[in-house]
């Protein structure tokens, strides 16, 4: 008996050995894991980028900061597999950025931050500075971003937007203003919080006193959608607005849905005003298409109108009736209004460049009166992230 309790003894002591030694064994034997940095910030905001890839032919780095983004920049192969960049000092801002490796697009493996731009998702990093502390999780008070399920009889459904509500709210018993802030096209309901950082300009313009308190409702613009990908419950998607755009974008229901189901449906569930000049609405591209739509069909529902790289839009083409005098009686009646602010903004280098230009000709020619913001840049986020941290000082003065 005794030489059995031996031999099991020898027996379990082996198992113990064997499995102690066997991941040192192999480290010996094998390379030893290499513990990359990227991305790298250095002191002067110069970036290293780094990704192993030891069989790639040709790596590129594609950052929403280069004059070329879609081509991209070479990314140097070092050793054993190693590829790395190092890029010039850049400005203080919030990007994004990927590698495509031999042509397919992938993430920073060693970086967790990721972003989502519609069906696109990208690495992304914040450079130190005056402008992105903007858009930074400072300590400050904070709102909350709540996502609120609800009916929209205008498009048949239940939809999914977010809604901010600003630090205090639910200690008082005040009455606050609504910002309904529009995404543009390729997004959704979760576009200006994940790349806008909507609610940290909110929170930081707030606490330094240079914005009221107040709400922030973030729709989904995409009529046919429910929610955003992989978020709304399982339905056959409704056919009706195909032809109209992309999912219906620009079918006029959703700028319909807007006025007859969301805004009923905050007014009726948050402290808020019902009035006009406690309600504006902005949006970006495609939103700002909405915008506008929105406004000239509904003068008496807001005082305060952001439009951002977009500008007058020929929807003719897409199969819908381009009533131009239409259009042209309504400006009219939204200018006699009483409209407190009309704000335009677009970049030097936005592909819509010329039909702001347009736009702002068909306004000044009509006689409505705007404030527009032209910035360095083109149709991007660093613009918009910009555009609203300067127009959420001037509302509700």
């Amino acid at each position: 008996m005794n030489i059995r309790l031996q031999i099991n003894a020898i027996k379990i002591l082996s198992v113990i050995l064997l499995v102690y030694f066997i991941p040192v064994t192999l480290l010996s034997q094998n390379r030893p894991v290499r513990q990359l940095i990227s991305p790298e910030i250095h002191n002067d905001n110069s970036v290293t980028f780094r990704i192993l890839a030891p069989s790639a032919k040709l790596v590129k780095l594609h950052g929403s900061w280069m004059q070329n983004f879609l081509e991209g920049d070479i990314v140097t192969p070092k050793d054993s597999g190693l590829f790395e960049l190092t890029t010039t000092p850049l400005p203080s801002e919030y990007y994004s950025y990927f590698f495509t490796v031999d042509g397919v697009r992938v993430l920073d493996s060693e970086n967790p931050l990721i972003v989502r731009d519609g069906i696109f998702n990208g690495s992304a990093l914040m450079i130190p500075g005056e402008k992105s502390d903007l858009y930074s999780v400072n300590d400050v008070p904070h709102g909350i971003v709540q996502k609120v399920w609800y009916p929209s009889p205008t498009l048949e459904l239940n939809r999914r937007m977010y809604v901010y509500t600003p630090p205090g709210y639910l200690e008082s018993d005040i009455k606050y203003p609504v910002l309904y802030l529009l995404h543009g096209a390729g997004g959704d309901e979760e576009a200006w919080t994940t790349l806008g950082k909507a609610n940290n300009i909110l929170d930081n313009l707030i606490a330094a006193g240079k914005a009221k308190p107040m709400l922030v409702v973030m729709t989904n613009g995409v009529p046919t959608d429910a929610a955003t990908v992989g978020e709304a419950p399982n339905f056959e998607k409704k056919n009706e607005f195909k032809g109209s755009g992309p999912g219906g974008m620009i079918s006029a229901k959703f700028e319909e849905s807007l006025v007859n189901d969301v805004i009923p449906f905050i007014e009726k569930n948050y402290r808020v005003y019902k009035d006009k000049d406690h309600r504006a609405i902005a949006g970006l591209s495609m939103g700002g298409f909405h915008t506008q739509n929105i406004v000239c069909a509904n003068p008496d529902k807001f005082s305060y109108i952001g439009v951002m790289s977009m500008g007058k839009f020929d929807i003719s083409k897409y199969g819908e009736k381009n009533n131009t005098e239409l259009r042209k009686a309504q400006v009219n009646t939204l200018k006699n209004s009483g409209v407190k602010l009309f704000w335009i903004g677009c970049g030097k280098k936005d592909f819509f460049y010329d039909n702001v230009v347009a736009l702002r000709k068909s306004y000044d020619e009509l006689g409505l009166k705007y404030i527009y913001r032209e910035s360095e840049g083109g149709h991007s986020w660093e613009n918009w992230r910009l555009y609203l941290s300067e127009l959420a000082p001037l509302l509700f003065k």
